[in-house]
């Protein structure tokens, strides 16, 4: 019989392959989409479409999973008092979200031809601050989702649920204006409420994975996600919405069964620990390196340029997380522990 501790260790071990492999796959979406498309590719091979498709379909996946797992995370704080958690649980991300946003804003000033949302006035800035937020997107969700699932707690689970379900068909199929990431902002507060308020339902689920409903799961996901690319349905209301909750069913089946495979789970949990400065850290260092080699890639020949399509976005993802790391190993060095903590 499994002990407490073995339980407990098992279940972290899962969520962080999961955020370990949804890190990795928000790193190879911003190369592929900011860097590797901005490239002028005289290559016959449609290869670099093939990259932006496949990275697109995965927007179903890797946010409606992080965010679910963050809010079954969430739940014990979700019980406690204000003063006990308004810091960790509020504060600290807010905090985070602010100085990062500082940051990329000053690198993305002197790198124009990176092209991603970014401030260039006062007002631009507390626009994204506030209403339209920038590529830190994550950080300012995790407070706001928090205090607001806090905040109505006394409201019964089906209407905010049904609520947030709602916000997020209306946010999918753009019936409003979603400038920036203010729709992935409005529709992921529904995967956050079903982590935080299903969890035992989404416990029993990762308890009874097996490869067999594993690959059911799978390919009702890969039926779900060519038929809304085929019939490029992904705006009519409800459909991407539907197509991401059966993502993140899926990704929740496979996590625990990944984290048995020796080797890759253990790496993709040791990734998943450490989310936050990758995903802080990446878009600066993207932006540098877009700069210094997107001319030299476009005038390539074209045996070169063919070479770097098919390989450049997963070289270029590697090089990112592990320059990442090092980056915020050098900033501890540096006592610069306040960029990525609050005490």
């Amino acid at each position: 019989m499994a002990t407490t501790a073995s339980v407990k260790v098992s279940r972290a071990m899962w969520a962080d392959v999961a955020k370990g492999v949804c890190i990795l796959l928000v790193v190879l979406w911003h190369a592929v989409n900011k860097h590797y498309l901005q490239v002028d590719w005289r290559i016959d091979a449609p290869i670099p479409a093939a990259w932006g498709f496949v990275g697109d379909q995965l927007m179903t996946l890797r946010m409606p999973l992080f965010f679910t797992i963050s809010g079954m995370f969430a739940l014990n704080a979700f019980h406690r008092p204000w003063r006990v958690v308004v810091r960790s649980r509020v504060a600290k991300f807010l905090y985070l979200y602010l100085v990062w946003m500082v940051i990329h804003t000053a690198i993305t000033w002197f790198t124009p031809s990176f092209d991603t949302l970014s401030a260039h006035s006062v007002g631009q800035f507390v626009e994204q601050l506030t209403i339209t937020p920038p590529n830190l997107w994550y950080l300012y969700a995790l407070a706001l989702y928090f205090v607001v699932a806090k905040a109505l707690k006394r409201i019964p689970v089906p209407i905010m649920l049904g609520a947030a379900a709602v916000l997020a068909v209306v946010a999918a199929a753009e019936l409003i204006a979603t400038p920036g990431n203010r729709g992935s902002l409005l529709q992921n507060f529904m995967f956050f409420l079903l982590g935080l308020h299903l969890r035992p339902h989404a416990e029993r689920l990762i308890a009874a994975a097996t490869w067999r409903r594993v690959g059911a799961i799978g390919a009702v996901y890969g039926v779900a996600l060519l038929a809304m690319v085929v019939t490029a349905s992904q705006h009519i209301p409800t459909v991407w919405p539907m197509v991401s909750l059966i993502a993140m069913v899926f990704g929740l089946s496979a996590a625990p069964l990944v984290a048995r495979w020796q080797g890759v789970g253990t790496a993709l949990a040791w990734l998943g620990r450490r989310t936050l400065p990758i995903y802080v850290i990446h878009m600066p260092l993207l932006a540098l390196l877009h700069v210094a080699v997107s001319g030299p890639m476009s005038q390539a020949g074209p045996a070169a340029q063919t070479v770097l399509a098919v390989t450049y976005p997963v070289v270029v993802t590697a090089l990112l997380v592990a320059s990442c790391l090092l980056v915020e190993r050098a900033l501890r060095a540096a006592r610069a522990w306040w960029l990525f903590d609050l005490r």
